[in-house]
């Protein structure tokens, strides 16, 4: 049997929505393995923080003895989920997804215990189906059904174009659970209306249908949902002292919706922060405690107490970071190719961005900063660049 109190924030904790909540304690108390479904399209090549609050509840899941199986959408991250997006999502090529998937596993593991998890890619059985039994699962569903979405709606009333490839998106994130047989799927409130298409096209294979646990989104360092397009995410493979940096910026308001559902310190606990706060404490103090605490869960905790005195020095005390990036260049290399091959900034585009909002500095060797206002400078003399707000890179001759 299992503690009422475990299954309780089990249920509860980060969770909008459980369908069907008694049956699902019910099932829990047994103490008999579910298969738990969660998965996650290749969309970039990382994993943010955002899609770890599921990943954190697959582990509260694992920790109780249950079966987890994890999915990487390869056919379906082709197609495009429409789930969230206010306009027809464009669709991948198959290079795209093969090269942002490279590592989805890598990165789970930084949350689960993946030598118990069961592995799939959904072109498994979604790549086998006959036109016949597609027509069968799509016999399920209404058109009604579909255009009934407040997202989907509000485009028809905008006279935005709905493709009927986005239409059988939900049909094929259903058809995963009847392929592994789930019992409970996890996901965002987003999500819901493709969780329960699992529900219908099990029962039409005669299963027992899932439970569902959607979960509150988790938003961005911008306050909007956080998403990999947005650029506004907290990566798992995020450097330390990045992740550290990144959560220093979120919005204050932001905080204890982090501490609950990005986190796993106790209730119990993140209520006494709570009452801090109303009690006037000072939010950076908090923020740094959360950032500590979210480097901690993915690198420990001597890498997330050097994070934090190495963001206190570089931020508050002005000192310079003390394991900035060394590359080489030849002289007359520009600087936007030589960022770019770093990978200190991702695009020449950005490059131009960041020069233009008067986010790159050259500095010296007190910290004092001389900004860089040409995007076609070129490499001339052994250099410290900041880039942005936590980017540092050293570029000496070659």
């Amino acid at each position: 049997m299992v503690n009422d109190e475990r299954i309780q924030e089990l249920l509860t904790r980060g969770v909008a929505e459980v369908i069907y909540d008694d049956a699902l304690r019910t099932k829990l108390t047994t103490g008999k393995p579910l298969r738990i479904k969660f998965g996650v399209d290749p969309t970039s090549p990382n994993i943010h923080l955002g899609r770890a609050t599921a990943l954190l509840k697959l582990r509260d899941f694992q920790n109780l003895g249950h079966q987890i199986v994890f999915i990487i959408g390869d056919f379906t991250g082709v197609i495009g989920d429409t789930s969230d997006k206010e306009s027809e999502r464009p669709m991948l090529s198959r290079e795209t997804v093969e090269q942002n998937l490279t590592t989805y596993f890598e990165q789970a593991g930084k949350i689960l215990d993946m030598s118990k998890v069961e592995e799939h890619r959904n072109t498994e059985w979604l790549e086998k189906l006959q036109y016949r039994e597609i027509c069968d699962h799509a016999d399920t569903f209404s058109l009604s059904d579909f255009i009934a979405r407040d997202n989907i709606k509000r485009r028809l009333d905008a006279g935005k174009r709905i493709s009927l490839r986005e239409l059988l998106y939900p049909l094929m994130q259903g058809y995963d659970s009847v392929a592994v047989r789930a019992d409970v799927e996890i996901g965002g409130t987003d999500q819901k209306f493709n969780m329960l298409a699992g529900r219908k096209l099990q029962e039409r294979a005669g299963m027992v249908p899932q439970n569902i646990i959607t979960l509150e989104i988790l938003e961005g360092l911008d306050g909007r949902k956080m998403s990999s397009s947005w650029g506004n995410t907290i990566n798992l493979n995020d450097t330390p002292a990045d992740m550290f940096g990144k959560v220093m910026s979120l919005q204050d308001q932001l905080m204890m919706d982090y501490f609950k559902f990005a986190t796993r310190i106790p209730i119990v606990r993140v209520e006494e922060i709570q009452a801090e706060l109303n009690a006037g404490a000072n939010p950076r103090d908090i923020k740094m405690l959360l950032g500590e605490e979210i480097v901690k869960m993915f690198y420990g905790e001597d890498r997330a107490k050097h994070a934090r005195a190495q963001f206190v020095a570089t931020f508050q005390d002005r000192a310079l970071p003390d394991d900035i990036e060394e590359v080489t260049a030849k002289e007359g290399e520009s600087f936007a190719d030589i960022l770019v091959r770093s990978k200190t900034v991702a695009s020449k585009t950005e490059w131009r961005r960041l020069v233009g909002e008067g986010a790159v500095k050259e500095l010296d060797d007190e910290g004092a900063e001389t900004k860089i206002e040409d995007p076609a400078i070129l490499f001339s003399a052994d250099i410290t660049l900041k880039v942005g707000k936590r980017r540092f890179i050293k570029i000496k001759k070659d």
